[in-house]
């Protein structure tokens, strides 16, 4: 393109070819009629060639000038598109917003927060990754999600952003075949020989539970290694096993007496969901909105 032609010019060509008018174009435009036609001399002496004939009847492209439109008229088209579709974005009427989140993120604080979102925003699309903290945090690395949510502790990585937003605490639980451990306090050694149910190596569930473990001077061995959270509390009920579990997601399953709290001395460290992004990618008005209200978690769900 010759450097002197600008978007401008194209913009009034595809008008006065619409109107077949220069006086219309103008009005279309807000502009007045000389400059309308100073302009479109402007293009034939850019383009050297003609582009409307001229007679008491109107404008009347040339070949030529029907050549140019239809080219002109497919980029206008696009490009009203491309307007539409960020007046969309920005509107929140379109969009969409990549999480990936832990199980225990997914329930305790994540689901809350995505219906309350999709009530407000319906035209944006959510797309929910169930990650282990470690898989999450390299996902975003490689930018394939917005943010993740996930249970700390959260691997370090430079360029990322940890917030904590929301702490709980985790219990002990253990299905009938273990009611006698509930029945008194127990500590960390008694159950050194029970068969423990737990997330794999390389979670940060199991870097947590291997911590509290070796800060007591007991040894850690799983016995029955869960994909997911969700999988503990089934095991736990059908006896493979004693686990750690959160208090809250759990309550429902000891009133039904499936499971029991075992109490221990040592007290269980609080754990967090955090909020993890990567500060160098910017972020769509879709995102930066359900950011927020993830955020705002933070001062107002407490602990549960």
């Amino acid at each position: 393109m010759n450097a002197t032609i600008t978007y401008d010019y194209y913009r009034i060509f595809h008008a006065v070819a619409q109107c077949k008018s220069f006086t219309r174009a103008a009005e279309l435009l807000d502009n007045n009629q000389p400059n309308i036609t100073r302009v479109m001399n402007n293009l034939e002496d850019e383009l050297g060639c003609k582009l409307f004939v001229r007679s008491n009847r109107g404008i009347t492209l040339t070949p030529e000038g029907e050549r140019l439109y239809e080219h002109v008229a497919v980029a206008y088209e696009q490009l009203k598109m491309g307007e539409e579709e960020l007046r969309r974005d920005v509107s929140l009427e379109s969009g969409i917003v990549t999480i990936a989140a832990s199980e225990s993120a997914l329930h305790l604080l994540l689901l809350d927060k995505l219906s309350q979102f999709h009530e407000m925003y319906p035209g944006v699309h959510l797309r929910i990754y169930n990650y282990t903290s470690p898989q999450a945090v390299g996902a975003l690395e490689k930018g394939l999600i917005d943010c993740a949510v996930i249970t700390a502790p959260v691997p370090t990585r430079s360029g990322l952003r940890s917030t904590p937003i929301f702490r709980f605490r985790e219990i002990l639980i253990g299905g009938t075949k273990f009611r006698h451990l509930t029945e008194d306090i127990c500590r960390l050694r008694d159950i050194e020989s029970c068969s423990l149910v737990c997330l794999s190596p390389g979670t940060s569930t199991f870097a947590f539970y291997q911590k509290f473990f070796l800060t007591h001077d007991c040894t850690f061995r799983v016995d029955m290694e869960a994909a997911t959270m969700d999988q503990v509390l089934p095991m736990v009920r059908h006896n493979l096993g004693i686990g750690f579990y959160s208090e809250t997601l759990a309550a429902e399953a000891i009133a039904r007496q499936e499971v029991g709290q075992i109490r221990l001395v040592e007290p269980i460290p609080e754990r967090a969901v955090c909020l993890v992004e990567d500060t160098s990618r910017h972020q769509g008005p879709a995102v930066k909105r359900l950011l927020a209200m993830i955020r705002a978690a933070a001062g107002g769900a407490g602990k549960r």
